[in-house]
């Protein structure tokens, strides 16, 4: 054994995080895309750039919204829309979640999926975070879909800022988190597309309770504040 058998092989360089992949090509489907959230994330998108499909149970409604927003973005039935998109975005109410995505198991398998759905309660106090029986929304998607590749990201962005055409820059940070590094790195480089916007990795799945909890702390900033806040995560 010679003296350079004895030394330590050198570790290849740490992967630089914010080396994320072109995102530019890739078919995004919103489901739920003719809610508030859902428009919203598909107008941002399609402004950036990005190939969008809005979804809904009912195509007349998808097609609709589609058309209102324009910049091409397409209208389908949810499993339309599931079928023909490489990253799916999940914005439908949470009373609807579970059964939303039941429904579409077989056609999401093998599918970046993209969960920003926030379970909140709401009060005379205001808004609080309800917990799923499986911990979180993004777990319940995990759990709903086990042979698609389930993240969580774009909670906490103002529905309202959003779809205001005036507004070039939404200064946000969007948290993501999931298990695997080359399915949220895609997320993170998707959200930052969008002016003024940057994906965070923030953990994996079982941290996203407090993620989505966190939304309802926002709500009570703009409500005393009058204003549309979100995220900075500072040192990073």
């Amino acid at each position: 054994m010679t003296s350079q058998d004895n030394a330590a092989t050198p570790k290849p360089a740490a992967k630089d995080p914010w080396d994320l992949p072109d995102v530019s090509g890739l078919v995004v489907g919103v489901l739920g895309g003719t809610g508030d959230q859902g428009r919203g994330l598909a107008y941002r998108l399609a402004r950036a750039g990005q190939k969008v499909i809005i979804g809904s149970r009912a195509v007349e409604r998808a097609e609709t919204a589609a058309a209102e927003l324009g910049l091409g973005i397409e209208g389908a039935e949810n499993a339309e829309c599931a079928r023909r998109s490489d990253v799916v975005i999940v914005a439908v109410p949470w009373e609807g979640h579970a059964k939303t995505l039941e429904a579409l198991r077989d056609v999401l398998a093998g599918k970046l999926v993209v969960d920003c759905v926030n379970p909140l309660g709401f009060d005379k106090k205001g808004a609080y975070a309800l917990k799923p029986e499986e911990g979180s929304a993004a777990e319940q998607a995990a759990a709903l879909l086990p042979e698609s590749r389930v993240t969580a990201a774009f909670h906490h962005l103002s529905a309202v800022l959003l779809q205001d055409e005036s507004i070039e820059e939404i200064d946000t940070d969007v948290m993501v988190l999931g298990e695997t590094r080359a399915d949220t790195d895609i997320v993170q480089a998707l959200a930052g597309r969008i002016p003024g916007m940057r994906g965070v990795f923030a953990g994996r799945l079982r941290n996203a309770h407090q993620v989505e909890s966190l939304v309802a702390n926002l709500i009570s900033v703009n409500r005393r504040y009058k204003a549309h806040a979100g995220l900075r995560v500072t040192d990073v």
